[in-house]
């Protein structure tokens, strides 16, 4: 899903930063006015959850792999606002701590996932009242917007796209989408037993419905590797397929790029540190940023 640097031309990549860059701004504001304290802790614990899940990759067909996003299941658990910090965050820091997604290229992805995915994600949410159909259709729709978007973006950039090759790649990434739907519609079922009412009441993570988010993360990221397909996701497929893939650029060395550490000679090991050490970097970041955003939230007398 992540699209590298070298895939689109400066038009479309230097367009999509300058329109991520103050949309990301604006929705920072706006996270501030919504912010409480009891999401501290779980901009943290979800922000490590939602990378440690998108390590984990799966068999969608066609020699292709999809993995969860997870921008509506951040909607859904800290609001659209905070969500797109948070997914924000884990995009930059794939991108320069482990090169995954292109720095110029970033605010594509960052429009993609972090805004388009998550306010349409959040969108059924909201429409049906948090029942579990719009928990699913949150996730399904999140991802689609993602995908066709990435799509639209390399179209603009004069990818040439047969048509079996992009009817294939449709294909492909519906059926991710309605994978994310089903683990999304999972993990919030598995919350809610967790923790009732953890939806419907703002009092952010309880005590075990964080353990077991931390739980379940350290595990993904340390175990990853036995589960995950080895097989390309959508775009590296569709770009190995129309011979682009040759075009990625590399524009600097990150210090675990290909979530590895290179001075680790067994390659679990090597991933499995490189994951947990993201962990402990998403889950610093996101905690910083929700104590900033507290610190400055508007206090009820001064409004809205």
């Amino acid at each position: 899903m992540h699209i590298p640097d070298g895939f689109l031309t400066t038009r479309v990549w230097a367009t999509m930063d300058i329109v991520a860059a103050p949309s990301v701004a604006l929705l920072a504001r706006r996270a501030q006015r919504d912010f409480d304290h009891h999401k501290v802790p779980l901009m943290g614990v979800m922000g490590a959850f939602i990378f440690a899940a998108q390590m984990i990759n799966f068999p969608v067909g066609n020699g292709t792999s999809g993995h969860l996003v997870g921008g509506a299941l951040l909607a859904m658990t800290l609001g659209p606002a905070a969500a797109s910090i948070v997914m924000t965050a884990i995009l930059a820091t794939q991108a320069l701590v482990f090169q995954d997604g292109g720095l110029l290229a970033l605010g594509t992805n960052v429009f993609n996932m972090a805004i388009a995915g998550v306010w349409l994600g959040y969108l059924p949410f909201a429409l049906l009242r948090g029942k579990k159909a719009g928990i699913f259709l949150g996730g399904t729709i999140s991802l689609l917007a993602s995908a066709f978007l990435a799509l639209a973006e390399l179209k603009v950039a004069k990818i040439p796209m047969p048509p079996a090759v992009f009817a294939v790649s449709c294909v492909l990434f519906v059926v991710s989408a309605l994978i994310e739907g089903a683990i999304t519609l999972a993990v919030v079922q598995a919350l809610v037993r967790i923790q009732p009412g953890f939806l419907r009441e703002p009092k952010g993570v309880g005590s075990r419905a964080g353990l077991s988010l931390a739980v379940t993360s350290a595990t993904l990221a340390a175990a990853g590797i036995f589960v995950a397909s080895a097989r390309p996701d959508g775009i590296q497929s569709l770009a190995r397929q129309t011979g682009i893939w040759s075009n990625a650029i590399t524009l600097f060395k990150a210090p675990f790029a290909d979530y590895k550490m290179a001075f680790v000679s067994s390659p679990w090991l090597a991933r499995s540190f490189a994951a947990l050490a993201g962990l402990a970097v998403i889950y610093g970041i996101c905690f910083i940023i929700s104590r900033v955003l507290l610190t400055t939230a508007r206090s009820p007398r001064e409004g809205v």
